[in-house]
């Protein structure tokens, strides 16, 4: 008996960051801390890691704030994008482990599924219009925070019966148009009815009618945030892009920017930079980037050469 109890082996001790079971091996501490992002375990008086790609068991949910403690996560994450947040039960289409008898009762929960998560005028209208944002967001090229922030802005607008009246397809491109303002994503008025059936005429009044609306206020768009998007499409390095901002920047000073578009000065201000560094682009293929007239482009060249007395033809 004496001997089977000295054969059994002591128990190892678990990597518990709660329990505080490890010690420092430079400062005998027990006081450790968990990086969620690292997935290090460091010591809080010394700052030694302790363990690295520690395995945190908890339920995964990121506390940002008062409301969120106490939370449990299971599934993903609501979203505004979705009509219902995209937390409803959706059934699956295919018939796999389902025997060929049980396809018509699968076939009918499916029906009633789709029934109960679209229910009422308000619903489908919400479902389309979120949508619509999903997708012309696609096409521009947005970013999945731009898309949740115009679907907030299209709910706000449904909630407080702004809609009426006005083209669904029209409050959603000037949703996107502010989202995009909001974020500093800069996408002109002209790329949004490109893929819109609205004109450009309709989206501007839309987002004006918006933003007094829902007391949104947005900082005028600056002609920094389109060189970068312009000096890529024209395959410009980023030499050209400081260049470019810096002859913004001196425009601002000297006053050259009040009451000009700023993709009109993003672009002139590439062409500019492409003669500095002697890498000349045609004032065609800019204005086709930029989505103005070559005479735009032309006219703030000029402007901003006179003025700043950069060295090159007028």
């Amino acid at each position: 008996m004496n001997n089977q109890r000295n054969l059994r082996k002591r128990p190892e001790k678990v990597s518990n960051v709660e329990n505080n079971e490890k010690i420092c091996p430079e400062c005998e501490s027990s006081n450790f801390s968990y990086d969620a992002l690292t997935h290090e375990v460091t010591c809080k008086r010394c700052g030694t890691v302790i363990e690295e790609n520690y395995i945190a068991n908890g339920s995964g949910l990121g506390v940002y704030g008062p409301e969120d403690a106490g939370k449990i996560q299971h599934g993903a994450p609501s979203t505004p994008a979705i009509h219902d947040g995209g937390i409803s039960t959706d059934i699956d289409g295919a018939n796999r482990n389902i025997s060929r008898k049980d396809w018509a009762k699968w076939y009918r929960l499916r029906k009633w599924n789709r029934k109960i998560r679209i229910s009422g005028a308000r619903q489908r209208s919400l479902a389309f219009a979120l949508t619509e944002i999903d997708r012309k967001s696609s096409l521009l090229s947005l970013p999945r925070s731009v898309r949740e922030r115009a679907s907030l802005i299209y709910r706000k607008a449904l909630d407080e019966k702004l809609i009426r009246g006005r083209t669904i397809d029209g409050v959603v491109s000037a949703s996107i148009f502010i989202a995009c303002r909001e974020h500093n994503i800069p996408r002109t008025l002209d790329e949004i009815a490109e893929v819109s059936s609205s004109t450009r005429r309709d989206i501007g009044r839309v987002e004006r009618f918006l933003t007094r609306k829902l007391n949104i206020k947005l900082a005028p768009t600056s002609p920094n945030d389109y060189i970068p998007r312009f000096a890529s499409e024209l395959e410009m390095s980023g030499e050209f892009e400081s260049k470019a901002i810096q002859i913004i920047n001196e425009s601002r000073k000297e006053g050259l920017t009040v009451g000009k578009g700023p993709s009109g000065l993003a672009a002139a201000a590439l062409y500019i930079a492409s003669l500095l560094l002697g890498d000349r682009k045609s004032q065609k293929r800019i204005a086709e980037v930029a989505g103005v007239t070559e005479v735009t482009v032309r006219n703030r060249y000029r402007e901003i050469s006179e003025c700043l007395d950069l060295g090159v033809a007028v």
